[in-house]
């Protein structure tokens, strides 16, 4: 399966056993921004809790990635199946189904899609749709295998600020990177990363949609300085997936998510400043 998928392949598809459709919708986004499909979903559908099955409840920091153990157990009560294919999407268009389609990658399976335009783009073509319910299933036998290299940590960020071995790639919006913007999570300052380079995501997508190969590598092509590996980042490690997405869209071979993002390096540093 390829990272993308259209909602005319889902439609053709829908029927193979072997699939297993994932919806990742949340309530709102991080800057209070509420679909207009929020009760709505794809028939066959299973629903992915990504804040409180899919993500560390006892982190200090939102949407950490959880235990392999926890997410295996989790994916085994969805009916998930080492062999399944997953197609995964939201009620946003692009929001939170490329963290979805990352986790996996992280856990280490592979066979994983996001549906390009989500639940939206399926509408718009006049497919069917049915009320999001919450559904038992036969346990699946998953098996997650963390590849801790995807993920990381605010020690590996803090090295790199001197040794400058791999590109920090911010997905928030340039007022938020800039300092000029205030973050959704008002007891936080805006700013960045040093050396971070600033690629909003809502730049990489066009009516809910990802832009072109040609079009996103252009974006990239422009914003990058080197050659250095990426590392995305964003307010919690939500987005950053969603530009890691875009970047692998565009032909890089990009993996490495900043799990804690601007939320833990804004808190850990304040407590650095204030010691």
């Amino acid at each position: 399966m390829t990272d993308l998928v259209s909602v005319k392949w889902l439609h053709q598809n829908l029927d193979d056993e072997n699939l297993v459709l994932l919806d990742a919708s949340l309530k709102s986004t991080a800057e209070g921004k509420n679909s207009s499909h929020k009760n709505l979903s794809i028939p066959t559908a299973r629903y992915f809790d990504l804040k409180n099955k899919f993500s560390d409840q006892n982190s200090p920091f939102p949407n950490t990635i959880p235990s392999e153990q926890q997410f295996e157990a989790e994916c085994r009560k969805l009916g998930i199946n080492q062999a399944s294919k997953i197609v995964v999407f939201d009620n946003m268009g692009i929001y939170s189904s490329p963290r979805v389609w990352w986790g996996f990658k992280a856990m280490g399976h592979e066979n994983i899609s996001v549906l390009n335009g989500g639940l939206s783009e399926w509408i718009n073509h006049g497919y069917l749709t049915e009320d999001r319910k919450v559904k038992e299933h036969v346990r699946g036998d998953f098996k997650a295998q963390f590849q801790k290299e995807f993920v990381k940590s605010y020690e590996d960020i803090l090295s790199n600020l001197n040794s400058e071995l791999f590109q920090v790639v911010d997905a928030r919006s340039e007022g938020r990177f800039n300092g000029t913007a205030n973050e959704p999570r008002k007891h936080l300052k805006s700013g960045h990363i040093r050396n971070s380079i600033s690629i909003p995501y809502a730049q990489l997508l066009e009516n809910g949609k990802y832009k072109s190969e040609l079009e996103l590598r252009e974006i990239f092509d422009l914003k990058r300085g080197n050659e250095k590996e990426m590392v995305f980042s964003c307010g919690s490690g939500l987005t950053a997936c969603i530009v890691l997405l875009a970047s692998r869209i565009a032909g890089y071979e990009s993996k490495y998510v900043y799990d804690g993002s601007w939320t833990e390096w804004a808190e850990l540093q304040k407590l650095y400043e204030s010691s």
